[in-house]
């Protein structure tokens, strides 16, 4: 499902367009749903989960053995070590399990995931989407990526390296501070815009445009 409708595409479109006038840096943006699946992160809860449930059947085996008593043999009342094995088996197994389903929950999941986790996996898969959409494709190599991570609530400026090395990288903390203003509260297509904003002002001052200058990356938001 689109997070962004057609008339917020616009906008943003508009906005890049309205920037790249008075420049000759290129930038793209993109929303994505998501950064990662973290599939990693719930197989680790997911372990946690049960081998604390196994390491609490240890110190308390009564609250286990002694309701599993109507399924043992009323006349050997003491468990044998396959049995204990078995019972314990399986409360494993079925904690995982049980733990595993709980994090289809999009919810539970990304509360479970720790916020270095997210800003990490945001960044990467920033870089990733930069590395295909804008590195390298300018003649001047003056692309900017604004990426925008829904669900993790994270929003990184990528840069090429012209642009890396004139600009210093604290200079992008006022553009992310506008757009993430507007984007706090729920106005997506205002926030990206006014980061498109800061980003062209910055990529002005360093890299106004040229006479003969093309517009190489299409004006266009993104959406994954």
């Amino acid at each position: 499902m689109r997070a962004m409708s057609a008339e917020n595409h616009a906008k943003v479109t508009q906005a890049i367009a309205q920037a790249e006038q008075h420049t000759s840096g290129e930038i793209v943006t993109v929303v994505a749903d998501r950064s990662d699946g973290y599939s990693d992160i719930a197989l680790a809860w997911s372990a946690l989960f049960a081998f604390t449930l196994l390491t609490l059947c240890a110190f308390f085996p009564d609250l286990v053995l002694g309701p599993a008593a109507v399924f043992h043999d009323s006349w050997n009342t003491a468990w044998t070590p396959s049995e204990v094995f078995a019972i314990a088996s399986s409360i494993g197994i079925l904690a995982f399990l049980l733990a595993w389903l709980a994090q289809f929950w999009d919810g539970l999941r990304f509360a479970l995931v720790p916020g270095s986790v997210k800003t990490g996996r945001a960044e990467d898969r920033a870089i990733d989407l930069f590395k295909v959409g804008a590195e390298r494709r300018t003649r001047g190599r003056t692309g900017v990526l604004i990426y925008l991570s829904l669900r993790e609530h994270r929003a990184e400026i990528v840069a090429d390296e012209a642009i890396v090395e004139k600009v210093d990288p604290q200079v992008w903390g006022e553009a992310m501070a506008h757009m993430l203003a507007d984007i706090r509260h729920g106005r997506l297509a205002e926030g990206l815009a006014a980061g498109v904003r800061d980003v062209g002002a910055i990529l002005a001052e360093h890299f106004p445009r040229a006479a003969d200058d093309t517009n190489e990356i299409p004006d266009r938001l993104i959406e994954l």
